[in-house]
This record gives structure tokens, sequence and C-alpha cells, in this order.
């Protein structure tokens, strides 16, 4: 009898301890969910920081670095805020691209009608788009360590990516009355031959150089948006 007693009590205890563990099991695995839910806020925060400065810098490059010595209208011979746009957004992934967008947007106020500058600017949101989904896509080094590395972003950084800006930007110009028809030709070639110029000089320095930081200092964004 007492025997059956003493093990009914061990089966107590063992049942209290293993409730005991299972509850401190529990217990952590809710303060990890904590400890993520409020880094995934943190991380938020800091992006939307980030958006907000790189949106001012490219306002400020699209309204005043630009280089024109061409007559086509809406188009810059050298666009320097592209150079720019594309190492932002593969730095900070859709954060970048929105902040393109919206920086072409606002850079180009006063100069065209608002209901054209909304679509017209999609082609630097084009021109930022295709390199990031490229790189993400071909797992390609945003650092440009090997030669395919660079092989990547020189097709869809460069060439690509300017060419599908160009056409949406020449045309968009012509369907909005900014220019006439027959200037979308040479609006074509100027937009395509400047951003080709300034993101292969400019752009491919910036990503080989500075991308290092940007890790380092463990802001980049490694998916689309975290």
């Amino acid at each position: 009898m007492r025997d059956c007693l003493a093990n009914a009590n061990r089966g107590s205890e063992l049942t209290q301890v293993i409730r005991y563990n299972h509850h401190r099991l529990t217990g952590k695995e809710v303060n990890l969910k904590m400890a993520e839910v409020t880094g995934k806020e943190h991380r938020i925060y800091r992006y939307l920081i980030i958006l907000v400065i790189v949106t001012a810098i490219n306002t400020l490059l699209a309204r005043f670095a630009t280089v024109v010595w061409s007559s086509s209208p809406g188009a810059s011979s050298l666009y320097f805020a592209i150079a720019f746009m594309i190492p932002f957004t593969l730095w900070f992934g859709a954060w970048g691209a929105i902040a393109a967008y919206a920086g072409c947007i606002l850079g180009a106020l006063g100069t065209m009608p608002l209901s054209v500058n909304l679509y017209w600017s999609l082609a630097d949101l084009w021109q930022v788009l295709i390199p990031l989904i490229a790189f993400k896509l071909f797992h390609a080094e945003v650092s440009l360590r090997s030669k395919r590395d660079f092989f990547i972003f020189f097709v869809f950084g460069c060439l690509l990516n300017s060419l599908a800006g160009a056409i949406w930007g020449s045309t968009t110009l012509a369907v909005g009355g900014v220019s006439g028809w027959i200037d979308t030709p040479n609006t074509l070639v100027t937009w395509f031959t400047g951003n080709l110029i300034v993101t292969l000089v400019i752009t491919s320095l910036l990503l080989r150089y500075v991308t290092r930081y940007i890790v380092k200092w463990n802001l980049e964004v490694k998916g689309y948006w975290f």
C-alpha cells in the first residue's frame, strides 16, 4: 500500500515538473517572439527614417544635379540623380525604390503638369526596380565582387533599365503634351545615353566602394523590405 502511495506521489511530482518546464519553455518562446516583434518595429522605424532622408537627397539631385546641353524637352543630357537612386535601391530594397519615385516627382514639381508628372516619374521607378529584381533573382553581390556581378549590373543596372526609362520617359512626355512626338527619338537617345554614362561611372564606384560600409553599419536590406 505504501509503495502504491509512493509511486503515486512520484507520478504527481513528475507531472508538476513537466508542467513547470512546459510553462517555462512557453514563457521563453513568448519572450523570443516579443523580442522579434520589437526588433522588426525598430527596423521599420529605421527604414522609414532612411526613406525620408533618401527621398530628400533624390529630390535635390533630380532638381539641381543635371546637365542640359540638348534641346530635348524633359530630358537631361546627364541626370546624376539616377546614379544614386540605383545604389540606394540596391542597398535599401523597396524603400529605395519608393524614394526614387517620390524624389523624381518632387524634383519635377513646377516643370510639368502634376498629372503628367505622376506617370512620367515612373521612368525612374523602372530604372531602379529592374536592377533590384535582377540582383535578387540571380543572387548577385551588390558590392560587385566578381565579373559575374559586374556583368549583371551592366546588363540590368546600366543598359536595360536605362533603355526602359528612356522609352517610358520620352513616350509619356509626348503623351502628356510636354513635348511633340517629333522630339521623341531625340529625347530617347539623349535620355538613354546620359543615364548609361552616369550609371556606368558613378553607380559602379558607389556599389564597389560604399556597399561595405552599408553592410558594416547594418543598414542593408537583404530582401525587398527587410
